[in-house]
């Protein structure tokens, strides 16, 4: 290589670092100016707030108020509750079921069948949402071995229920106390028809089955089922009592 050659690379050279200096001085000055606008800017934003507090507080008061809305808007509403039973009716109706189909009972203690009864009239078991399996668990859960439970023990009953299946206990008593005295809700009732006036007739009745009743067709009870002391004679006989005179 030439020495002309070898100036004019070295030339180059040079002519590029002095090139990229000036564009490092070039950037530093830029950046020097972006800074000095940033900070011009901040101390602008700091005087309006010192000098105007109040649009200060109701832009605040915006944001905070936007957003307790919205934390409203996402909280669901608490649900009401039901109001607290009469302690004495639910006790007497208590007790009224706990008699319910067994003669010997004090009404002391309740059985599992007697308190699905309750239940059902109540309209506390209907559909899916509490059913005889539930409350046969929960009855089991309370009762342990016992074939009944005491009214202490039966609020217990109703707390298990509520917790299980996500209802309020008061609601359940305050239906249990408002579905009146125990009755035979869907018993059989007695058909209207010709066909069953003429079998139900008791004047129509023959033999035997006519001395069952009275002439009003009220039934004779035990009198009726006893066969009278018999004469002798057989019934619709004319000449009763005139042998002798024969």
């Amino acid at each position: 290589m030439s020495e002309a050659d070898s100036t004019h690379d070295s030339n180059q050279i040079e002519e590029k670092l002095d090139n990229g200096k000036a564009e490092t001085q070039t950037s530093e000055k830029s950046g020097q100016a972006l800074d000095a606008t940033k900070v011009e800017t901040a101390k602008q934003e700091k005087t309006e707030e010192v000098s105007n507090p109040a649009a200060n507080n109701d832009t605040t008061e915006e944001k905070e108020g936007a957003n307790g809305a919205t934390a409203n808007k996402d909280a669901e509403p608490a649900p009401e509750k039901a109001p607290e039973p009469d302690k004495a009716l639910l006790k007497e109706q208590f007790q009224l079921f706990a008699k319910f189909g067994d003669k010997s009972a004090d009404g002391k203690s309740i059985k599992l069948s007697q308190s699905d009864k309750w239940f059902k009239q109540a309209q506390v078991i209907e559909g899916k949402k509490i059913t005889t399996t539930d409350t046969g668990i929960a009855f089991r859960k309370i009762a342990k071995n016992t074939p009944k439970l005491s009214f202490v023990g039966w609020n217990k009953y109703l707390d298990e229920i509520a917790n299980s299946k996500g209802v309020d206990v008061n609601e359940l008593k305050n239906k249990l106390t408002g579905c009146g005295k125990p009755g035979l809700s869907g018993a059989t009732s007695v058909a209207k028809c010709a066909a069953v006036d003429r079998l139900t007739d008791s004047s129509r009745y023959g033999g035997t089955h006519k001395q069952r009743f009275d002439s009003t067709g009220k039934g004779r009870g035990k009198e009726g089922r006893v066969d009278p002391k018999s004469d002798g004679y057989v019934a619709g006989y004319k000449q009763k009592g005139t042998y002798k005179d024969r």
